[in-house]
């Protein structure tokens, strides 16, 4: 993964996993749940993004329960990537071993919904596209962006197993 390219949406401080994943669909299926992403902010959202689009939020992005379902559900929605000036480290975790870019920004509150951003994650760099201006990043780490890239901690491993490359 080297570059990602889309429109944000913007969201609030604080936003929960109730919020991302409202709890009356977690006993839908992952796939079914996905399609309601986001309705306890805007009961719209689900027909208004579209695959590939970026969230941006303020501190604390993913704060309250811990279910792992909130970071499923934006990923098989089709979000590309979030970015928050902080995240709570659970979602933060839950997301990278999902293999959903997250990304810390302490300038993510100066981008504006609807801009057209693309995310360098090699470089550390985000380029608002609409108001050419540019944003520092924490560069993942070697083995988090190993992680990433194979969609998720479980890909990984299953992979590096079949491929015989980890010994148990």
């Amino acid at each position: 993964m080297q570059k990602i390219k889309g429109k944000t949406w913007v969201f609030p401080e604080n936003v929960d996993t109730d919020m991302i994943n409202p709890g009356r669909y977690l006993k839908l299926s992952a796939d079914q749940a996905a399609k309601h992403i986001f309705e306890g902010i805007d009961p719209d959202f689900p027909s208004k993004f579209q695959a590939g689009d970026i969230i941006v939020a303020g501190k604390n992005f993913g704060c309250g329960s811990s279910r792992e379902s909130a970071p499923a559900a934006i990923k098989l929605s089709g979000i590309s990537a979030i970015i928050s000036v902080f995240f709570a480290r659970i979602f933060f975790r839950n997301a990278i071993n999902l293999g959903l870019p997250v990304i810390e920004c302490k300038e993510a509150t100066r981008i504006e919904e609807g801009n057209e951003i693309e995310i360098d994650f090699e470089n550390g760099v985000i380029y608002n596209l609409t108001k050419n201006e540019s944003y520092s990043t924490t560069i993942y780490p070697p083995y988090i962006q190993e992680i990433i890239n194979h969609g998720g901690l479980v890909n990984m491993l299953e992979r590096k197993l079949s491929n015989k490359e980890i010994k148990l």
